[in-house]
């Protein structure tokens, strides 16, 4: 069976980064959230919608690497947020929950933050506390940061002939 696509766009991603944002707003702890934490290179952009939505000035990033020249190896953390200790109050954001790999090692390091993704695969939906879209585990997410418009052609007469 050939892969499945789902194609973002910049709008859609706007559009579902703003719908997180509203559901983040009513579940933010009292006072609002600290400060926001961003999985690189995935979550900046989701995270500066979202703390543009949300009026958050503070936002760290953690970076984890889980591929070596286009091979999954061993993820590892290459830079640790500063300021956000255990993660209490603190949201954290990435664009996308897949293996749910990353989420895991992330939540070790920050156990008590918030977790929202825009997407979500199933395996890693129960690693996430908040998601906006779920898409199929087969399915291929095409970020509008990795991608160029092009002709692609009908799924017709792409499809096996029976």
């Amino acid at each position: 069976m050939p892969p499945r696509y789902y194609t973002v766009t910049w709008d859609q991603l706007h559009r579902d980064s703003k719908a997180l944002a509203w559901r983040l707003s009513e579940t933010a702890p009292a006072g609002g959230w600290l400060g926001i934490v961003a999985i690189t290179r995935g979550g900046l952009i989701p995270a500066g919608i979202i703390a543009r939505e949300l009026d958050c000035r503070v936002v760290e990033t953690v970076s984890v690497i889980t591929y070596d020249e286009e091979k999954r190896g061993e993820p590892r953390i290459a830079k640790s947020p500063v300021a956000a200790g255990d993660g209490a109050g603190w949201l954290l954001l990435d664009d996308l929950v897949d293996t749910g790999t990353t989420a895991r090692l992330v939540r070790g390091l920050l156990p008590h933050a918030h977790f929202a993704t825009i997407y979500a695969k199933p395996a890693g939906r129960p690693v996430v506390d908040e998601f906006v879209t779920e898409v199929s585990q087969d399915t291929w997410i095409l970020f509008p940061w990795d991608t160029e418009p092009q002709f692609i052609a009908p799924i017709a007469r792409s499809a096996p002939v029976k």
